[in-house]
């Protein structure tokens, strides 16, 4: 939200503060990747595995064993709990807990999205204007008494 005050343009899942965002700057005016809410309950209630993504797309694949195989570190071990938490689970957790791999498909497509309309400088800079005009729905000022109203039930009080 405050990137967006500065004309930054979000590229995020429709999760948290992305759903206010999207709703303010409509869809033309943000780039939005992944699995809606709805999509990743079922993925929680069934048998999502990591390895299938992984061994689906070559891609996935290719990135996933650079972490392993020495193409970032000679340490094999460095980026090794990363690799497990996303394919295996990690210290109790479930794979990949927060879909990433599941996702990268979509967020590929969404930063195709992000080169075509940075390419197009119109476009961008319009895109950036309407974000930055829509940004101010989320002043510290409405938030605050939003909370105070809806969350904490505290009346507002007069400052002379």
């Amino acid at each position: 939200m405050k990137l967006m005050l500065n004309g930054a343009l979000t590229v995020g899942t429709m999760d948290g503060a992305n759903v206010e965002i999207f709703d303010e700057v409509r869809e033309e005016n943000i780039f939005i990747f992944g699995m809606s809410a709805e999509e990743v309950q079922e993925k929680y209630q069934g048998n999502y595995d990591p390895w299938s993504v992984y061994n689906m797309n070559q891609e996935v694949r290719m990135a996933m064993t650079a972490l392993i195989d020495g193409t970032f570190d000679q340490d094999t071990q460095l980026f090794r709990e990363l690799y497990d938490a996303l394919l295996n689970g990690f210290g109790g957790s479930r794979a990949d807990e927060y879909f990433v791999l599941e996702d990268y498909a979509d967020y590929q497509r969404a930063q195709l999205a992000v080169d075509c309309a940075y390419r197009d400088q119109e476009k961008w800079a319009k895109m950036a204007i309407y974000n930055t005009a829509k940004s101010g729905k989320f002043s510290s000022d409405r938030t605050i008494r939003e909370y105070a109203r809806e969350i904490w039930t505290l009346p507002p009080v007069s400052i002379d």
